[in-house]
């Protein structure tokens, strides 16, 4: 990596705006930097010689108008109070290196813009609201920003201009370092999603309050429940892009053999990275007795000829939308007879999930449906004592299946996540609602009320399911689950 001239993070640079409104401060040298300054003669040529780089005649983004549908639901609700919704800012991960940004759920929803340190603001107007989105402009040439700042355009790249960021997302837009000055001095009622920007949050302390804010981030929550066409289409793209990365694992299990893990994990990193922004959540790549750890992320451990890989991955879309799916696959090609026995039980539990999905069910449903297939095959097996309606008013199988059986799935891996829970866990399924069904089972290595040959099994079976006006779709119907076709499926992979 090149040594920065300047080590200001973009809330510096936000700061001095603030601070020095009429006068600029000089952009800070990095300490220990090979350049102890900047001629006259050498800022001077940096000002010019540039040509003009300004695109004309942009399309507005696919997503523009349901961003805008979003908006004006948006402001029914809260009429006649300012509504303010950060994308968040760069974090730091050592020093002066940072996390490769994602914007907050809630702005790139309403806006679909996915730049650091934007702010959404919805001003109270007579007919509802005015849209407003602060942006940072195009790095300044005059000062020297473009190429002395750590964030300037020929360190990170080129921002659009506020002009061309109005084409593309149809919302007025202006610059974000003059934001925080208006909201010191607005005025009324304010909302503003928290926990994305300081220096935002800092500027309305005295305007707003935790639970009227709460409120905001709520129905920004519920509203994501139902999805729109643009959205569903995401999603099937996050999903088939995710069967294709799982197709690339299955090819390289031999060369996973010899190294670890990690070799799986950056198979499928690649195809996320190809095809979309990134992994949606860290993988979970955990063979032999690791899938019995719900969220095994290290992905350092052996895999070996013989064992199960429990594979949980998801591809992100550009737009932010992430599959999630999971499949326990025989590395070497075929389940063992213990392997296959606990993997079809949990492809029956999955089956009878994924029936119960339909517009009217309950959304618990699918998991109860799940859960009392599991407990009556460990009645079954002996494992517990039955009945089956004891073992599941005791909550008994959870011992061993632990997790409940789904959640929604959106723009976050467990989208919605604060909707009341009227409205979500205790809630009814309405077409456009997306969820995932995966059950498990899982015997630790080191379980003794099980017998020696379950120990150290661990299988989950998922799949992203929309629900539809007449029952349900499985978005990722692409990859096989009986464990026959699965065989199947690898063997043909493999050549």
């Amino acid at each position: 990596m090149s040594e920065a001239l300047n080590p200001e993070t973009p809330e510096a640079v936000l700061d001095d705006a603030a601070d020095q409104a009429d006068e600029e401060k000089p952009i800070k040298q990095r300490k220990n930097s090979l350049y102890p300054g900047v001629s006259d003669e050498l800022a001077e040529s940096m000002k010019s010689g540039w040509a003009d780089t300004a695109l004309h005649g942009l399309e507005p983004i696919t997503q523009a108008a349901h961003t805008a549908a979003r908006r004006a639901a948006l402001s029914a609700r809260f009429p006649g109070e300012r509504l303010v919704v950060p994308a968040g800012n760069l974090k730091t991960r050592s020093n002066d290196t940072e996390y490769p940004f994602r914007a907050s759920v809630e702005y790139a929803y309403l806006t679909g813009n996915l730049t650091e340190d934007g702010v959404l603001v919805l001003e109270p107007a007579a007919d509802g609201h005015r849209a407003t989105i602060y942006l940072l402009p195009r790095s300044d040439r005059e000062n020297g920003e473009f190429w002395l700042s750590g964030q300037g355009e020929l360190w990170v790249g080129r921002r659009h201009s506020l002009s061309e960021a109005e084409q593309l997302y149809g919302i007025p837009a202006s610059d974000v370092r003059e934001l925080t000055g208006k909201l010191r001095e607005a005025t009324g009622p304010v909302r503003v999603v928290r926990g994305y920007d300081a220096g935002v949050e800092s500027a309305l302390t005295d305007k707003v309050t935790a639970e009227r804010d709460a409120e905001l981030r709520v129905f920004l929550s519920e509203a994501r429940l139902v999805k729109d066409e643009f959205e569903t289409g995401e999603l099937q793209k996050a999903v088939d892009s995710t069967v294709r990365g799982f197709e690339d694992v299955v090819r390289v299990l031999d060369r996973a053999e010899v190294t670890s893990e990690r070799y799986i994990e950056g198979t499928f990193f690649l195809r996320a990275r190809v095809e979309g922004n990134d992994i949606g959540y860290g993988s979970i790549c955990a063979a032999g007795p690791h899938a019995c750890t719900l969220h095994w992320v290290r992905n350092d451990g052996p895999v070996r000829s013989g064992e199960l890989l429990l594979l949980d991955a998801g591809v992100e879309t550009h737009t932010l939308y992430t599959a999630d799916v999971t499949r326990t696959l025989p590395i070497n090609g075929t389940y063992t007879e213990i392997q296959k026995k606990i993997y079809d039980a949990v492809y029956e539990a999955q089956e009878a999930g994924i029936a119960a999905v339909r517009p009217g069910a309950k959304y618990r449903d699918f998991h109860d449906a799940s859960q009392r297939v599991l407990a009556e095959k460990i009645v079954e097996w002996g494992l517990v004592e039955g009945p089956v309606e004891r073992v599941l008013e005791l909550g008994l199988q959870r011992r061993w299946t632990l997790h409940g059986t789904g959640h929604m799935l959106g723009l976050d891996v467990h989208d919605c996540a604060t909707a009341r829970t009227e409205t979500y866990v205790d809630g009814t399924l309405e077409p456009g609602m997306c969820l995932t069904v995966e059950p498990g089972l899982y015997f630790q290595a080191d379980d003794l009320t099980v017998p020696q040959e379950y120990r150290g099994i661990g299988v989950r079976i998922e799949d992203d399911i929309l629900v539809t006006e007449d029952g349900n779709r499985n978005l990722s119907a692409g990859l096989p689950r009986r464990s026959d076709e699965v065989e199947a499926w690898m063997a043909a992979l493999k050549g």
